[in-house]
């Protein structure tokens, strides 16, 4: 399958970038201190046959460093940028990694109100890196992995803050028939199955006691709402998976939909702003910063202009569940980052310290069902 369109952009910022560089063209030779993990001729080789318009001698492959889960490639082939995302080698928990659904999601948005980048072709034949695999096209613009957004003024700050509560707004205004994806996920009871599913997560990523994470799954099924609406959920919306355009502030890319699925849009919204509730330190939050001077809105602030940017509205409120249950679930992600460290299968060099914020988003958790009245994720609206 192949993108209706295709653009030749390029991103302008990024997570770090690993010395994992392979090219090739009529003046050049392979470059970098350390070669893919898989044969990259064949992968130049399938593209070549498959993708349209990649013409031109030269062929480049780089790994970007910085995400957790699917290792990811910069492929620029011929006139064609993109980008490979790829389910890690070695063994996985169930149900993670989910190549294939990512690339439906984005197949699906493709022409919707929410901006993803368009996917071009995916591939389930092992044999061309090891795993399944799709790629998409680059995108030109701006990603922070800091929610503080070094280098940006005050007032776009804002600006940028409030695009990305429309822009989840947008997301959740879909109606998942009329795009194809009344099967992407079940309806109803939404937080009974992810609760159970995070448990199970949990229980097979589990290579220490982690007391917070126990306590949550004995507090978070009898403190769950009993009515849940079904829209698509995008599982890790937060500033880091948006791209930004060059020079404004607005949203042109949703990014990484790898833990999507049917559910109740209130846990996207309140995983969104976990950003307020963990410390610089901890994934690149904001607890303890000058939001006013940052330019950066409180989260009263923020969630307003997701309800009022909500042409379907809302059929619950937000409640410290949802904050609670948003932590939980970052935590047994963490720990599942933790155990694949381990095991040396992680996407990441730093996954082993990564891994180890497990433990604080838990206690983090923790602190809003104990009542602590300096945890910012306490007061909803």
């Amino acid at each position: 399958m192949r993108a209706k369109r295709a653009t030749t952009t390029a991103p302008a910022k990024r997570a770090r970038l690993r010395p994992n560089t392979y090219a090739r063209g009529p003046e050049r030779k392979m470059q970098g201190s350390t070669p893919p993990e898989f044969d990259a001729v064949r992968l130049e080789t399938f593209l070549r046959a498959h993708v349209k318009d990649a013409d031109g001698a030269y062929f480049h492959l780089e790994r970007i460093s910085g995400g957790q889960s699917n290792p990811t490639y910069f492929v620029t082939i011929g006139n064609r940028r993109l980008v490979m995302r790829k389910k890690p080698a070695g063994a996985t928990l169930r149900s993670a990694h989910a190549i294939d659904r990512e690339y439906r999601v984005l197949k699906a948005l493709e022409d919707a109100d929410v901006p993803v980048p368009r996917v071009v072709i995916y591939c389930d034949d092992e044999s061309i890196v090891g795993t399944p695999f799709y790629v998409m096209e680059r995108l030109e613009g701006r990603i922070f992995a800091d929610a503080a957004l070094p280098g940006v003024a005050p007032t776009e700050r804002e600006a940028m803050y409030f695009a990305m509560a429309e822009t989840l707004a947008k997301l959740h205004d879909i109606d998942p028939v009329t795009v194809g994806l009344s099967d992407y996920g079940a309806v109803g009871n939404y937080f009974a199955r992810q609760i159970n599913r995070w448990t199970k997560q949990y229980h097979e990523a589990r290579r220490r006691d982690l007391p917070d994470v126990e306590r949550l799954i004995e507090w978070l099924p009898g403190h769950a709402p009993s009515d849940d609406e079904t829209r698509i959920n995008h599982g890790d919306f937060r500033i880091g998976n948006l791209c930004f355009h060059p020079t404004e502030p607005r949203v042109i890319g949703v990014l990484d939909w790898e833990l999507s699925t049917l559910g109740e849009p209130l846990a996207d919204l309140a995983y969104s702003a976990l950003g307020q509730i963990t410390a610089p330190n901890e994934f690149g939050g904001l607890r303890g910063l000058d939001l006013a001077s940052l330019g950066i809105p409180n989260k009263r602030d923020y969630f307003e202009r997701y309800f009022a940017s909500r042409k379907t509205p809302a059929r619950s409120p937000l409640l410290p569940f949802h904050t609670v249950f948003a932590l939980f679930r970052l935590a047994v992600i963490f720990e599942g980052i933790a155990a694949r460290a381990r095991t040396g299968s992680a996407a990441s060099a730093d996954a082993a310290e990564v891994g180890e914020l497990s433990v604080v988003f838990a206690r983090r958790a923790m602190e809003c069902v104990e009542g602590d009245t300096d945890s910012p994720g306490l007061r909803e609206i």
